[in-house]
């Protein structure tokens, strides 16, 4: 190795230093990090919506309830500061009526293109949550 190369490798390795969280510097927080119960529904909505897309509607058929539990609990727990306002307080409302709207249109025995319309609208919702979150004017 030349001392050229030493020299900008062990550069390399004091930037990654600095900047990793070993040496004390946290990686920034993610959405669902600030906001666990977002990102409990988002595991649920994401397995069962994409499974949805591909016409398996087995799992939104037999998750459903867990949807409503995971709603039910992100519209009780405390939103974090920097994303409560009543845009979001609404959405997260749409969210928790939507996701029991769904559950029991699935205990109807609701046809499949029922079911996609809804868990589409549910989709679209939490989308505009996560939006929310992202938007800097908040």
């Amino acid at each position: 190795m030349t001392k050229r190369n030493f020299l900008v490798l062990g550069l390399l390795l004091l930037g990654a230093a600095a900047f990793s969280p070993v040496f004390g510097n946290p990686a920034p927080k993610g959405i669902f990090d600030q906001w666990p119960e977002l990102g409990a529904f988002h595991t649920v909505m994401s397995e069962t919506f994409h499974p949805m897309e591909e016409g398996n509607f087995e799992p939104i058929r037999t998750r459903s309830g867990e949807m409503v539990q995971k709603a039910k609990a992100l519209a009780k727990a405390k939103i974090p500061a920097e994303f409560n306002n009543p845009k979001m307080a609404d959405a997260v409302k749409r969210l928790a009526k939507g996701s029991s709207k769904l559950n029991k249109m699935i205990k109807k025995k609701a046809t499949d293109e029922q079911l996609t319309a809804s868990l589409t609208g549910l989709h679209d919702v939490f989308h505009e949550i996560v939006g929310l979150c992202r938007d800097e004017k908040h």
